[in-house]
């Protein structure tokens, strides 16, 4: 084969592979933006807030700020939730230590057990009740808010993959152009270098 036709061929397909790298690069980018935004305007609807900067000053077991709380709930005191790593933090670092402070640690499942096991009309019937409507709420909203962390954890990984795309359609970019350059300057006539087995074996 002459070299500038592998040459132009070679160019051809990294043409080609640069196209689909462009294409895949902004679809990545597109459905960042678009998880992005959708986990922004979700969770700015459910209006929640982290506890005011004071609040951490006191912090104490079995209150609203409990000591664990500092390192990381701390740091977006004040603030509107509104990503997903606020929403990991609110739900695995605020909801789940208050859930796990009420009796079977919060989990529903075992709160409504015993609801229905308690003998009805009774004091602890009552109080089970209360804390089965509790910690049904406390464990959705948790479920949700992680769910939010999922997929902005999507859309992060979508973005650095969307930036990976680009880059390797930039150098891929390079190489064709290289590649057509050479075709440009190569001698029609030029063949590849081609291996003969009988050539070496003579030569010896």
């Amino acid at each position: 084969m002459q070299r500038k036709v592998f040459d132009i061929l070679a160019s051809g397909g990294g043409a080609l592979v640069t196209v689909v790298l462009v294409v895949a690069g902004a679809l990545l980018m597109w459905g960042y933006s678009f998880t992005s935004s959708s986990v922004h305007n979700q969770l700015a609807m459910q209006q929640i807030y982290f506890p005011p900067q004071a609040a951490f000053a006191h912090a104490k077991a079995g209150t609203e700020i409990t000591p664990s709380m500092i390192p990381s709930v701390s740091q977006y005191a004040g603030q509107e939730l509104l990503t997903g790593q606020q929403a990991e933090v609110y739900a695995n670092d605020f909801i789940a230590v208050h859930l796990s402070e009420m009796p079977y640690h919060g989990v529903y499942a075992l709160i409504s057990t015993a609801a229905r096991n308690a003998t009805p009309g009774s004091a602890t019937a009552a109080k089970l009740t209360a804390l089965e409507s509790t910690s049904f709420q406390g464990t959705t909203l948790r479920g949700l808010l992680l769910e939010a962390y999922a997929f902005s954890t999507f859309g992060t990984i979508a973005l650095w993959a969307g930036v990976a795309s680009f880059v390797l359609a930039f150098l891929m970019a390079l190489l064709t152009g290289f590649g057509i350059w050479h075709a440009r300057r190569v001698p029609a006539e030029e063949e590849l270098l081609v291996h003969h087995p009988q050539s070496v074996i003579a030569t010896a």
